[in-house]
């Protein structure tokens, strides 16, 4: 068979795979990207047109790889839609209208995906201790991230709705601070969990990823009622570019899959060590405690305010730790084989890696077009690139050299506090050009 016939015979075989239900969401995305290009094509510079095309056949790919993402982007853009059409151009109409002011304005919706992460990581991990109701609990639990990663995009959606409605000059995609980007990291994060849950078909896993999710949660919203970060800001003036909309979300699944791979790797170091019984040698729950009670720790002292929000956390974060001692061998039970998790450990690095990779470029040329230079060694940048050496020797170690099991898992672990510190660490005690963010 000549190369021409093999391409044909696999355009073939792709397209013959294509249910109905796949051709009818390709022409619904076609036909939405097609109605806001004539629509507000007038109000967008030739970059964003590229970016809006561009968009219509990576939505439709995405969409055929995994099906689910189909009734996500189905349910996301039928309740922003409701929500934007109830503002009626007025955004007064948050407290008057019963859906928008309990469900579909940004800031309930995000709240309320605050709440059903909390509940979701509640019920994987009552699912990963109960032995009679354990396959309900993951269950309910996979189902309530769905629906919490639903309303953050939908709260994200009529925020940047919501922005405009304040002023044209003031509207932008809501990837601009840290209480959106954190709203981003949360979803992120999820969605890429939920995906390795289909792959696999191993619900365990949410337990610990829901963690750290639950852990941003946790700071989002003492970050909301300390510095009342739900408000919607204007841009500086260096954040008023297009590169923002594509260099802060490819830099997100690049922390997103990171903080993944590590609560994986501390999955595997819990199912390694499970029979252990000499305190000393359980190092990944003492590293576990010190990871979750960094946040009240740090914060309490200083960030003026939240210091009994802090206390109520850091007792949570112990009691976590304890029952995890405590109940390691029914946990290791319940997790699938190492095998499995130090494959998703190293497709989620896989992918973060690529990803932040790009952020990485387009945040060069982002820079080269603000401040007149690719590279200036800003706090920020140098910590970008530290991140960016660890992961690409921890793939090198993997395909060159083999690294597999418990090394693999506690360079990843150290991954996540290097990459924390390159994300909240230079806010709090660096400055530079990168500022932004302030706490």
């Amino acid at each position: 068979m000549n190369t021409a016939t093999q391409t044909i015979t696999l355009h073939e075989g792709f397209f013959s795979r294509r249910r109905l239900l796949d051709w009818v969401f390709a022409l619904f995305v076609a036909g939405g990207g097609l109605f806001a290009f004539n629509r507000y094509g007038a109000y967008m510079d030739v970059y964003e047109k590229g970016i809006l095309i561009g968009a219509m056949p990576a939505a439709i790919w995405l969409g055929w790889f995994w099906r689910p993402l189909q009734g996500l982007m189905a349910a996301v853009a039928g309740l922003s839609l409701l929500g934007i059409f109830s503002y009626q151009g007025d955004l007064a109409r948050a407290d008057n209208v019963f859906w928008l002011k309990y469900f579909l304005s940004s800031q309930s919706a995000i709240l309320w995906m605050s709440v059903l992460f909390f509940m979701s990581t509640a019920f994987f991990w009552l699912g990963m201790v109960s032995r009679a109701q354990a396959d309900t609990m993951e269950r309910i639990g996979s189902r309530l991230a769905w629906v919490a990663v639903t309303l953050a995009l939908v709260g994200t959606m009529v925020r940047w709705y919501e922005s405009y409605l304040i002023g044209a000059d003031i509207g932008h995609i809501p990837v601009s601070n840290l209480y959106e980007v954190f709203v981003l990291f949360c979803w992120l994060t999820a969605l890429f969990y939920l995906y390795f849950e289909a792959h696999y078909g191993t619900r365990a896993l949410g337990a610990f990823v829901l963690l750290v999710v639950s852990a941003a949660v946790g700071f989002l919203l003492w970050y909301t009622v300390v510095r009342e970060a739900q408000e919607i800001q204007p841009l500086v003036p260096a954040l008023k570019s297009w590169w923002m909309k594509l260099h802060v979300p490819a830099n997100f699944i690049g922390y997103g899959t990171f903080a993944l791979s590590a609560m994986v790797a501390f999955a595997y170091l819990i199912k390694q060590q499970a029979t252990e019984t000499h305190w000393w040698k359980l190092a990944p729950l003492w590293m576990l405690g010190v990871v979750l009670c960094f946040e009240p720790v740090v914060f309490r002292k200083t960030v003026e305010g939240g210091g009994s929000y802090w206390a109520v956390y850091f007792g949570i974060a112990a009691m976590i730790v304890g029952g995890i001692l405590w109940g390691r061998r029914r946990i290791a039970e319940r997790l699938p084989a190492l095998e499995v998790l130090d494959d998703v450990m190293y497709k989620s690095i896989a992918v973060g890696f690529a990803f932040f990779t790009i952020a990485t470029v387009l945040g060069a040329l982002w820079a080269a077009e603000a401040w007149g230079g690719y590279w200036s060694w800003d706090p920020k940048e140098t910590w970008a690139l530290i991140v960016w050496l660890n992961y690409a020797a921890w793939l090198h170690m993997r395909l060159m050299k083999g690294l597999r099991g418990t090394v693999s898992a506690w360079w990843a672990l150290v991954g996540l506090a290097v990459t924390t510190f390159a994300f909240l660490g230079v806010n709090m005690f660096l400055s530079g050009l990168h500022s932004y963010g302030t706490l």
